[in-house]
């Protein structure tokens, strides 16, 4: 299971999304705006507030890491 965390106002989550979509691969894409209880996962998983952050097969990954992404997916 992919989740994606992130915010409508966030240019760097579209991008995840986008590249993601790209690639095939299905994703949860968890509001942090909206979803307190999305909001405290990811605050648990990454330490920090900053969108967007991954959970790829437990594979946390904070930004648009390509490379990181594609590390994860591999996996």
């Amino acid at each position: 299971m992919i989740k994606v965390y992130s915010t409508d106002s966030c240019p760097w989550c579209v991008k995840v999304k986008n590249y993601l979509k790209s690639q095939n691969v299905e994703f949860e894409d968890l509001n942090v705006q909206d979803d307190m209880i999305a909001r405290e996962e990811m605050i648990k998983k990454s330490n920090q507030m900053g969108v967007p952050v991954l959970d790829i097969n437990n594979n946390i990954i904070i930004g648009f890491d390509k490379s990181a992404i594609l590390k994860a997916l591999a996996q």
